[in-house]
């Protein structure tokens, strides 16, 4: 097989923000033509019917039974993934799916094993794992630049609701997939387990509403290891001080301290590190100084990292998948700990 001049047949399910964003950045690859693409709404597939040549379908189903593609990307609100995805891997295509991947924990675990199973490449949208800044964290913790980790702080932030939310779509509704926890903190969960690992126990949980009527707005949580470390996670899309969404992790080890969000990273040192070129006390980098290029920039170099990676992976090229759907399940495990140990607040 001639993989270098493979094209790969791709289809995309849903086409709202982050489906626009992934057709531009996945139209860029030079092993990706854009087959096929399903949305419901009659503006978007006139429009798409006007400018693309791929084959537009109002169902998602019928693009599936079609021969146009062999792998998708799915960017629909979140309680419609698990039935694409369960057909999607009865006609053994390879899918990337935003995140969360499903909303349900036994569904989770059904969709890993079941992919697993059938050898086709699984990938969730948890784009941190991607992100440069983060991926140099991970790297200055495993090889014990901080010492031994002891807590964390993991907190998420955005101007998402900033007045009375009495909206009934599918993000004013915990089922479909809507609420802070499952739009956002999904994320900050996921940095977690990530950087440190999957908490094995969740305390102190809580929902909070402060503008929505039938979802959270706010989450909070406490995070327990067996190994004696701990962290807080808290989440809070109803914050005017940020105009995008912004990540941040603190972790504090048994030599110094990290600081780090999408764009910079602090480090404090107890000693210095010749090793690194860093001093004790205080060092500062940036995503200008430690980023590597990607063919395609837009919106972050995670974005088309993700994509780029799913791609190179159908293509056999040796490239580790950074978040399979086993390790959207463990992400899931933890928002279900989350919504089991926690009450609504009003």
């Amino acid at each position: 097989m001639d993989k270098e001049n493979l094209k790969i047949q791709l289809g995309i399910i849903g086409m709202g923000r982050m489906g626009i964003t992934h057709y531009s950045i996945i139209n860029s690859h030079p092993n990706v033509e854009i087959t096929a693409i399903a949305d419901t709404s009659k503006l978007v597939t006139r429009l798409l019917n006007k400018y693309t040549k791929a084959i537009i379908y109002k169902k998602f189903e019928d693009m599936l039974n079609s021969d146009e593609v062999n792998a998708i990307l799915v960017c629909t609100p979140p309680h419609l993934h698990y039935k694409i995805i369960k057909i999607a891997a009865s006609k053994g295509i390879h899918v990337f799916c935003e995140k969360p991947f499903t909303t349900n924990i036994l569904e989770g675990k059904e969709l890993a094993e079941l992919y697993n199973s059938k050898g086709l490449v699984n990938q969730v949208g948890y784009v941190n794992r991607h992100n440069d800044v983060f991926i140099k964290t991970k790297s200055f913790i495993e090889e014990g630049l901080i010492g031994n980790v002891m807590r964390f702080k993991s907190e998420m932030f955005s101007c998402t609701v900033l007045k009375q939310n009495n909206s009934e779509g599918w993000r004013s509704n915990t089922s479909t997939g809507g609420g802070a926890l499952f739009e956002m903190g999904a994320h900050g969960i996921d940095l977690v387990n990530y950087l440190i690992g999957k908490p094995d126990k969740v305390k102190e949980a809580s929902l909070n509403k402060i503008y929505s009527k039938n979802v959270e707005d706010s989450v909070s949580a406490t995070f327990l290891y067996r190994d004696g470390k701990s962290g807080t996670l808290y989440v809070n899309w109803s914050d005017a001080r940020y105009r995008k969404p912004t990540n941040k992790i603190e972790i504090f080890g048994s030599k110094g301290k990290i600081l780090v969000d999408q764009h910079s990273l602090k480090i404090f040192l107890d000693k210095e590190n010749k090793d690194y070129d860093l001093t004790n006390g205080w060092n500062t980098l940036y995503i200008t100084d430690i980023f590597k290029p990607v063919q395609f920039y837009l919106r972050g170099n995670e974005f088309t990292r993700q994509l780029y990676e799913f791609v190179d992976i159908i293509l056999e090229k040796n490239v580790k998948n950074k978040c399979s759907f086993n390790d959207g399940t463990l992400t899931l495990e933890v928002i279900d700990q989350i919504i089991k140990n926690s009450n609504l607040v009003n």
